[in-house]
């Protein structure tokens, strides 16, 4: 089965059927670029943003901006700092993409504003049929999820989308958050296409990931 990775450059809207959020609605959303690859980031404190493990960033080419709307033109909102540390899940499978979630450390903190702030992390884990942010997407039962992907589908790993296609991530969305009811649920992970029938988008249940998060956290 070949696997799409939601990772590299992309013009225009990448988020496939989706919709243009108001202008920072979503102010924890982090743009992530390395001038080899780009990826989407959440900001989950003042100086830590949580990413995907897939995007092999040069740390000290990767440029962390926040307070984005449009990456097209300057904004006097945005704040871009550099990386102090890369930190991806010591477990992570490149060959199934399992525990593909990764710690960026700012190398100094971000100022919070209006513009600018961090989003707090699920406790609990998705459950099918919530609704989450920007397509409205819906997760899918574990049982539907391992139909369509088979044994790529780990513990770690739940999918949402629309089994008729014409709205997913896409490339350049890696990394980037998938908020259920207020929190940071899952990371765009990957997916077998952009928005074609049958395959839904494949996200990392971030709940699995609390322990380690806050160990790594405390610990650097």
């Amino acid at each position: 089965m070949y696997i799409y990775l939601y990772e590299g450059f992309s013009s225009g809207d990448k988020i496939i059927g989706g919709y243009e959020c108001s202008p920072h609605s979503q102010p924890w959303q982090v743009y992530l670029s390395d001038g080899r690859i780009s990826c989407g980031g959440s900001l989950i404190n003042k100086k830590w943003v949580v990413s995907a493990a897939h995007c092999t960033f040069l740390r000290d080419s990767l440029r962390i901006q926040l307070g984005k709307h449009n990456l097209l033109v300057g904004e006097n909102t945005e704040q871009q700092i550099k990386a102090e540390k890369i930190i991806p899940y010591p477990r992570y499978n490149d060959n199934n993409h399992n525990n593909d979630v990764m710690l960026i450390k700012l190398r100094k903190p971000a100022i919070l504003n209006k513009y600018v702030k961090p989003i707090p992390l699920a406790k609990s884990c998705s459950s099918a049929g919530m609704k989450c942010l920007c397509l409205k997407l819906p997760v899918l039962s574990k049982k539907k999820c391992r139909y369509e992907y088979g044994n790529t589908i780990t513990k770690n790993m739940f999918c949402a989308g629309f089994m008729r296609g014409r709205k997913d991530a896409c490339e350049g969305d890696s990394g980037g958050p998938l908020v259920c009811n207020g929190k940071l649920q899952g990371v765009v992970s990957f997916g077998t296409s952009c928005d074609g029938p049958g395959y839904p988008g494949v996200y990392v249940e971030l709940c699995r990931y609390n322990r380690w998060i806050k160990r790594t956290i405390a610990t650097n």
